[in-house]
């Protein structure tokens, strides 16, 4: 299965987007003092050039042996902060509060690193017939595609939660010393839930700063990725 070639360079223009938002978030967070996901924006900056890479040859920077590299030692890294991740505090603000996605991520991106490599240059869509066959397992792969759909809709879910949690904060404010329990029950049970998921100034699972922009590119990634592996099936 294959796609056609605008739709590869949309994607290319996306991911290169996406790399350059993460990289700036963390300079504005750095500058700024504000808590970010270091080490998984650092992840989808590396991700985002090496997937536009992916869709478009002229865009990469690296061979396809060195990306496998970098995404093994970051699928490594994510692993051991998920096996940390109970005994860690709240307070490590610079650490990804669900890393077991992206340590799924950096598997599929290695995953089809190595089925590229048996294909010429390193873009997706030259991958066709015995080529692709040799080089990835279509299994595997709609398994990995199947849990991006899963992720882009657990985040959509979260970004909506999000927003509604804005809301009630809004209200409060509008409301000024009015206790919550003065309000609109689900109101009340929605200030109960931001106040239980707000550690040292950061909602857990969320950082601080533009938080929506987190939770979009992530969601952008995980539909790019996952249109990638169903083109390996």
């Amino acid at each position: 299965m294959t796609g056609p070639g605008w739709l590869d360079g949309v994607f290319a223009a996306l991911m290169m987007l996406v790399a350059i938002c993460c990289a700036a978030r963390l300079a504005i967070g750095r500058i700024r003092g504000r808590a970010t996901e270091l080490d998984a924006d650092v992840l989808h900056v590396l991700m985002g050039v090496a997937m536009a890479g992916m869709f478009e040859p002229r865009l990469n920077p690296l061979p396809a042996f060195a990306w496998r590299v970098v995404f093994a030692a970051a699928a490594a890294w994510f692993v051991w902060q998920a096996i940390r991740a109970r005994a860690r505090t709240p307070s490590r603000a610079s650490r990804c509060a669900h890393p077991v996605p992206h340590a799924v991520e950096c598997a599929a991106m290695v995953y089809m690193l190595l089925a590229v490599s048996h294909a010429p240059g390193m873009t997706m869509p030259a991958m066709a017939g015995p080529e692709r066959s040799a080089g990835g397992n279509p299994a595997l792969a709609l398994i990995l595609a199947l849990f991006m759909l899963g992720y882009v809709l657990w985040t959509t879910d979260r970004l909506a939660s999000l927003s509604r949690i804005a809301a009630v904060r809004r209200r409060s404010a509008d409301q000024g010393r009015q206790p919550v329990a003065a309000a609109s029950p689900v109101t009340a049970r929605q200030r109960l839930r931001v106040s239980s998921t707000t550690v040292d100034g950061r909602q857990a699972g969320w950082p601080s700063l533009a938080p929506r922009i987190a939770a979009s590119y992530k969601i952008a990634m995980s539909i790019a990725m996952g249109y990638m592996l169903v083109t390996m099936l």
